[in-house]
């Protein structure tokens, strides 16, 4: 193979993302000419509208996997967070990366953390995951949508509209804006426990033997094994965008792995949630026991109500 097309939306995070992984695999294959093909997507058109309203986050990856398969692009690069958990018919998740940083990130130009914001303060967010974890630890907080890409949103905080806002801390490093803001909080998995997959890139490829061997030497073991439990522990609830679900599992060095759950109400009002300690060798099964344990406690009940409280927000 001489030439290999990556499918990109045109912002400034899925360009950096993708310019990473082209220099990589240019590294890695000398000879190989690496290409972008930059698409406009509907999720990056539509931004008055809450994303849970208009088909989640699949919005942003539709249009990508339509141009692979007419041709266009070989391979796409998302963050593994907007990739659902099962993979439609004709693509492959032929690698998944090294993580960075996997928490969430409270961006202010006034206040420090979590605790140091004011009564009524108001804090911008489009993900329901957050959303329900920050009504519960601070329910006296306004919380309002937040869409844009990464600019976006933080020229909207610096303009007055929110008194703080919440991204991924891996995008906020990865565009090397930490600076960009006052004060940058990295929340704690105590606090606030990620969506299934945040840090990593996502190599989604066309079924062609070629292509997925050649998008495979992006692979990183304990990131595979990490979010193959996340992504078993989403796929089992049936639970996508459109209702709030944090998981994250940690590999340590001694290999076992620390999993943290929780999901709910976009109001915080009702949720669950487990932690649990197992072996990284049994990755292909600790997902779907921990999700097991949450439906024999009503999960799949509590979020068909979730479902319908986001509908109405």
């Amino acid at each position: 193979m001489k030439k290999l097309i990556i499918a990109t939306r045109g912002s400034k995070l899925a360009l950096w993302q993708s310019e990473h992984i082209k220099a990589v695999l240019e590294e890695q294959n000398p000879g190989l000419e690496v290409e972008l093909n930059v698409i406009i997507t509907t999720g990056d058109k539509v931004l008055d509208v809450s994303l849970s309203k208009i088909g989640g986050k699949g919005l942003f990856l539709k249009e990508l996997e339509e141009a692979m398969l007419r041709g266009e692009a070989h391979i796409a690069v998302h963050s593994l967070k907007d990739v659902p958990a099962v993979m439609p018919e004709g693509f492959t998740l032929a690698a998944i990366t090294e993580r960075e940083d996997v928490r969430d990130a409270l961006l202010s130009e006034q206040y420090a953390d979590i605790d140091a914001l004011p009564k009524g303060a108001t804090v911008g967010t489009s993900s329901l995951r957050r959303k329900m974890q920050l009504a519960r630890l601070r329910p006296d907080l306004v919380i309002k949508d937040l869409r844009g890409n990464v600019d976006t949103r933080i020229r909207k905080l610096k303009e007055g509209e929110f008194d703080a806002i919440i991204l991924a801390a891996a995008g906020i490093n990865r565009l090397g804006l930490v600076d960009s803001v006052q004060y940058v909080y990295p929340i704690s998995l105590f606090e606030m426990i990620p969506s299934m997959g945040q840090g990593a890139l996502g190599i989604e490829a066309i079924n062609d033997p070629e292509v997925v061997a050649i998008a495979a030497r992006l692979e990183d073991t304990n990131s595979r094994i990490e979010t193959t439990i996340e992504r078993d522990f989403v796929e089992m609830l049936e639970g996508g965008c459109h209702v709030p679900i944090g998981v994250n599992a940690s590999v340590l060095e001694n290999g076992d792995v620390v999993i943290k759950s929780i999901l709910g109400l976009p109001s915080g009002n009702e949720v669950l949630g487990e932690s649990k300690v197992g072996k990284s060798e049994s990755y292909k099964t600790l997902g779907k026991e921990m999700a097991q344990r949450l439906i024999d406690k009503g999960a799949k009940e509590l979020l068909e109500r979730a479902d319908k409280e986001a509908s109405q927000l």
